[in-house]
């Protein structure tokens, strides 16, 4: 029985389709695709991305030790001072008062010093003119002109004169001791004085001012907060995982949040010892060369650390990786103008995601970083600004 003229159609339909499927594997196939290949590349920084703020190393609250009424304000936020310049003062009328009590008493003290002093010279007056009248008498007496009582009664009143000298002696050394004493309570009191003083320990800027003219202080209440534009630096927090190779004095670049087209060159000054337990983050502190003059203390920045720099390398986007596991990973490759897939060891890698291939790629052939159609092994491949095969 002949085959019906539908089977027939449907089996021609069939062929062609599987011959045109593998004409057009074979076109495929043998067309060229085309391919971006990666390039070796010089002098490429590796770097290590850290998000901070705007910190000062030195900065300082400053108060009274004293409670007081505040009398004298000078200099207001963002005011630049000087070491040693007066910044504000409490009311001091009962301490100038005991200040000057203790300076008066310190007076009263070096008189009766001095006033000690004198009785001193009349006692060694005295002494001298009772010594020369006993030894007189006692001359007499020997040679039997007075009485031996005459002399012995000189003799009494010369040693009477010793006894008053050695205590007026004694005076003058409890009178120096008053004086000491008067002078060290004089030194007390103006130093309790200075305390309703408030003076900069160093020069710098005024972050801040809390209280106004008028108000009642406590002891240690904070009244002007104080920076050195000199120790201004960058904390920055880096991911403990990318840290290793961070070291102080490698060259980093910082960029303010308020200024984000002008990085700003700087150099790492402190690595901290303990990093943030939470985070797994490493606190490392970035110093600008050139630090702007205004700065503004918790402002947002991006440090970049320079840990390395590769001088010829050859690198690859991470999105041309396959089965990237650390420092291994597969890619396409080209050699002898057609596709084919190595085992790729990697080394570096950069903060803007690409690789720097160290091993596994055969002489001669290319890694394919970007191509205009599929890829498959043993395809036919022309790499872009290359003559054609």
């Amino acid at each position: 029985m002949s085959a019906s003229p539908t089977k027939y159609r449907t089996t021609l339909s069939i062929a062609v389709i599987l011959l045109a499927a593998a004409g057009a594997f074979a076109y495929l196939r043998l067309k060229p695709v085309d391919v971006v290949v990666a390039q070796r590349e010089r002098d490429v920084p590796i770097e290590v991305f850290g998000l901070g703020t705007v910190e000062a190393r030195t900065i300082s609250d400053l108060g009274f030790e004293v409670a007081g009424t505040l009398v004298v304000l000078h200099g207001d936020s963002g005011d630049a001072v000087s070491k040693g310049e007066v910044l504000a003062e409490l009311q001091s009328r009962e301490q100038m008062a005991r200040v000057t009590s203790a300076r008066a008493a310190a007076a009263q003290a070096r008189a009766n010093a001095a006033q000690a002093g004198a009785t001193v010279a009349r006692a060694n007056v005295a002494l001298r003119q009772k010594l020369a009248i006993s030894e007189r008498r006692e001359e007499l007496a020997r040679r039997g002109a007075v009485s031996s009582e005459i002399s012995e009664e000189a003799r009494a009143a010369f040693e009477i004169a010793q006894a008053d000298l050695v205590l007026a002696e004694s005076a003058v050394d409890v009178a120096g001791e008053n004086v000491r004493q008067a002078e060290a309570l004089v030194q007390v009191e103006e130093a309790r004085l200075a305390k309703y003083t408030l003076v900069a320990p160093y020069s710098g800027v005024i972050v801040a001012r809390q209280r106004d003219l008028g108000s009642m202080l406590n002891p240690g209440e904070t009244l002007y907060t104080i920076a050195d534009p000199a120790s201004i630096w960058v904390l920055a927090y880096v991911d403990e995982a990318k840290s290793g190779e961070i070291a102080v004095g490698q060259s980093a670049t910082v960029t303010l949040r308020s200024n984000p087209s002008r990085p700003l060159a700087a150099r790492v000054a402190r690595i901290d010892i303990e990093s943030d337990r939470v985070n797994e983050e490493r606190r490392v502190y970035v110093k600008c060369e050139a630090c702007p003059d205004d700065f503004h203390l918790g402002e947002q920045a991006e440090v970049r650390v320079t840990v390395a720099t590769l001088e010829d390398a050859l690198l690859v986007p991470m999105a041309a990786v396959r089965e990237y596991a650390g420092n291994t990973g597969k890619a396409w490759i080209v050699a002898d103008g057609r596709i084919g897939e190595a085992a790729l060891t990697f080394g570096k890698k950069t903060l803007d995601g690409r690789l720097e291939v160290v091993g596994g790629l055969p002489d001669g052939a290319a890694v394919v970083t970007e191509a205009a159609g599929r890829l498959a092994a043993g395809r036919r491949a022309r790499i872009a600004g290359a003559a054609s095969p």
